[in-house]
């Protein structure tokens, strides 16, 4: 009786080690895929407490928060033949746990994978200016490409940004180059844009001078006045054009006759 009670006790002390053994804890962003012998169960388990019967269960942990990929830097040729190294982020999660599971062995790395083909095909598509243009288009085109491929996996990709493009040295001295020719000419065009206003404002000026010639002794004596405010030693007596303009023809006629 001794040997059964003792015996009993052990098998009851294995049965409570299994059963606490069988015990698992899903924390709120992990679900548990179970496979029971083989078989997946179509419902993942947690959060919380649950029950893992091994070896009738296996259990897969699967994380539902949103993970950062990070794409290598890739050498890509733009469509105007313009040779780059592209890196990009890619942010992805998992909707569905048994098909992130059961459809793909690693959804991270193929996930990877298809991205660098993904990158170097659609900046093989476009030209240089449009890629650093309008990079939004661009990575909006990545994410739908990736996200139909990650769709049949459980995977959503939620953004993607194309990091950084390295250009050749070559190729930024030209877009300095490029850079500096369109300032001058915004300069150009600004400073003939200032010149043909003021020619504008001294027309108008002029026009004013003509009709009351008065305006025009009021005008030398303003300059004098400013002139007497500096405090030079020179003072100079401003000669209205139209007398110098009748001398000269009172000269002309002298010397006709």
């Amino acid at each position: 009786m001794e040997m059964t009670g003792g015996v009993g006790f052990v098998i009851a002390i294995i049965v409570g080690i299994y059963l606490l053994s069988s015990i698992k804890i899903l924390r709120e962003y992990e679900r548990g895929v179970i496979f029971r012998l083989g078989r997946m169960l179509p419902t993942p388990k947690g959060p919380g407490i649950i029950l893992v019967f091994w070896p009738v269960d296996t259990i897969n942990r699967i994380s539902l928060r949103q993970e950062a990929l990070e794409v290598p830097p890739q050498d890509t040729i733009t469509r105007d033949n313009v040779t780059l190294k592209v890196n990009a982020v890619i942010t992805l999660r998992v909707i569905d746990p048994n098909r992130a599971v059961v459809q793909v062995s690693n959804y991270l790395y193929q996930t990877s994978l298809f991205a660098q083909t993904t990158l170097r095909s659609v900046i093989g598509e476009v030209e240089l200016d449009e890629l650093l243009a309008h990079r939004d288009k661009l990575n909006t085109r990545i994410q739908s490409i990736l996200d139909g491929h990650t769709d049949p996996w459980g995977v959503k990709v939620t953004h993607v940004e194309v990091k950084q493009v390295d250009l050749p040295e070559s190729m930024l001295r030209a877009m300095a180059k490029q850079a500096e020719a369109e300032r001058e000419k915004r300069a150009k065009i600004i400073h003939a844009e200032g010149e043909f206003a003021a020619a504008q404002r001294l027309t108008e000026a002029a026009g004013v001078l003509a009709q009351q010639p008065t305006t025009m002794q009021l005008r030398y004596l303003q300059t004098l006045t400013e002139i007497g405010v500096e405090k030079n030693t020179t003072v100079i007596f401003p000669v209205p054009i139209d007398i110098i303009s009748g001398i000269a023809k009172v000269l002309e006629r002298a010397g006709s006759k």
